[in-house]
């Protein structure tokens, strides 16, 4: 019977195996075999099995760095107003639920908007220190979603726009790879195409998914694909930039049905930017 160490290294000889023909090599200083049972942490991510199942979660470390930001910037826009606490804290809300809405992230997202909520009534709390917590309360949260029955919804309550929660990202559950089927098997092409087609839905608004799925997610103009899910974002900030970039890149347009005069007949539809611009008539 092996022992585990020498398990160890026959898992490392057989991995071995596997990379050096694709070129690749173990960086000995950042790799180290582990148990299950004991788990470990990659990309952001705790592998670990427990009795017998094995869960991904966000890691410890991971959570750490989140609520570290969102502290250090909610005390950065002291003496902001709310609008300014939206646009800088719901892009990180989400970005950093897009990116771990994949794993077993639940009860995470709800202890993260706990500790959002704290931290959004003491920037209210600071901003006003001469008013009781009712006034407070009354002016800053209420039922801002409308489709929520939520009625602890931080918000401006000029403008009616409202701070986003980790716990409305749906999570959507990792689909397993068949079989022993490998990103690097030029016949599996397909498989691994339509996989990602069939992917979790990115985190926009609803209609957008709606026109995406559609529209079989291409430009009804170029017949290109609006969503480049060969390359999803790989981390919490590159989801918030995502975001931006998304919204640069895809426009809505408003178009008549075939045959129809009334300016009601119209249907929305998705397209990039720069087709939208290059079927506009010249100054």
């Amino acid at each position: 019977m092996c022992t585990s160490r020498e398990q160890a290294e026959q898992v490392k000889e057989r991995l071995t195996t596997w990379l050096t023909p694709r070129g690749l090599a173990f960086h000995e200083d950042k790799t180290r075999i582990v148990h299950a049972e004991s788990g470990f942490d990659f990309l952001g991510f705790n592998v670990r099995r427990y009795r017998g199942k094995l869960l991904i979660k966000p890691s410890t470390a991971a959570q750490r760095r989140i609520r570290e930001r969102l502290s250090a910037e909610m005390l950065a826009l002291r003496g902001a107003n709310a609008g300014a606490v939206l646009k800088k804290i719901n892009p990180i809300v989400r970005g950093w639920s897009a990116y771990y809405r994949t794993v077993v992230s639940s009860e995470i997202f709800t202890a993260l908007d706990s500790h959002m909520w704290k931290l959004a009534y003491k920037w209210a709390k600071h901003s006003h220190p001469n008013k009781p917590k009712h006034w407070i309360s009354d002016k800053y949260f209420g039922r801002f979603n409308k489709s929520r029955k939520d009625r602890w919804v931080f918000g401006d309550p000029y403008s009616g726009a409202y701070l986003l929660k980790f716990s409305w990202t749906k999570i959507v559950r990792h689909q397993l790879v068949k079989g022993r089927a490998s990103p690097d098997d030029p016949a599996l092409e397909p498989y691994w195409a339509e996989r990602r087609r069939k992917g979790p839905p990115p985190p926009v608004d609803g209609m957008t998914v709606r026109l995406l799925q559609a529209q079989q997610g291409r430009c009804p103009i170029c017949r290109g694909l609006l969503l480049h899910a060969d390359h999803p974002p790989r981390s919490p900030q590159e989801w918030e930039a995502w975001r931006a970039v998304i919204r640069k890149a895809i426009s809505k347009q408003y178009i008549a049905f075939p045959g129809c005069g009334s300016p009601g007949d119209q249907r929305l539809r998705l397209l990039h930017t720069l087709c939208q611009r290059r079927m506009e008539p010249p100054d």
